[in-house]
């Protein structure tokens, strides 16, 4: 057996994904809790991942608690690299283990970054990105494709919470309430990747940078519209589905 063979194999390295999965868990129920704030306008934080790292970072031993975080998310970032190293998977699911290890990935270098004191505001360098690739001719056509993939990711992240394509991530006894909380984690977060793929494409045709941005760009959008508070409300509580959803998953997730 080669030694990534047997890393996968050993318990400190299946306890380092459950912790993983559990800060995973908790980056989203922080964001749940700043997008539930922002809908009734108490919201202080970004809605956003890195608003929610902030949050984290502000508690007692929030330093401490970041670069917890920080570890278990850089182990999911191994684990899916192994996973596409030495794991029996086809394309798609390469590409998959491939985008969630960025994810995890950039999520970590987040907690690094707030953990010393150099955090950023997401949205904010989004804009400032899309505003330079405006100035270019294939720059908006650029920012559309971008917007285009994001959708696609919601579509995908909507398709799995349908046909509860997720449970192939799932091993072992797992139970109904796990499997709904997964559903509904899923769908809201399709919801909100497509939101954030329409103002992509929304800031592109318009020719305003001001309208691209992430997640927290998105759920203020979705604060504007008629009964944006109820909708956002509805949002966050299916987002922190999703983070209690990871709890689930910890215990029973693929290695």
């Amino acid at each position: 057996m080669s030694t990534a063979q047997e890393v996968r194999h050993s318990r400190p390295y299946d306890l380092a994904i459950t912790v993983g999965l559990i800060a995973y868990g908790v980056v989203h129920l922080l964001v749940a809790w700043i997008a539930l704030q922002l809908a009734f306008g108490k919201s202080s934080q970004e809605a956003s991942q890195q608003g929610a790292l902030q949050e984290l970072g502000s508690k007692p031993l929030g330093g401490v608690l970041l670069w917890v975080v920080a570890i278990g998310l850089f182990t999911l970032v191994i684990w899916r690299v192994l996973e596409l190293g030495w794991g029996n998977l086809d394309l798609h699911k390469k590409v998959s283990s491939a985008g969630r290890a960025i994810v995890y990935l950039v999520l970590g270098v987040s907690a690094v970054k707030v953990a010393v004191g150099s955090g950023a505001s997401s949205s904010g360098g989004q804009r400032t990105v899309s505003a330079r690739l405006m100035a270019h001719g294939a720059g908006r056509v650029l920012i559309v494709a971008v917007g285009v993939a994001i959708i696609g990711i919601g579509c995908y992240h909507g398709y799995k919470a349908i046909t509860k394509k997720f449970t192939e991530d799932l091993v072992g006894g797992v139970s109904e309430v796990t499997i709904l909380l997964g559903r509904i984690g899923y769908f809201a977060k399709g919801i909100a990747f497509v939101v954030v793929g329409v103002l992509f494409g929304w800031a592109a045709i318009d020719y305003d940078p001001q309208k691209a941005g992430g997640l927290d760009t998105a759920l203020h959008t979705i604060k504007e519209q008629p009964f944006g508070s109820v909708l956002l409300t509805v949002l966050a509580v299916g987002i922190a589905a999703f983070g209690v959803y990871c709890f689930g998953w910890s215990r029973n997730a693929r290695r």
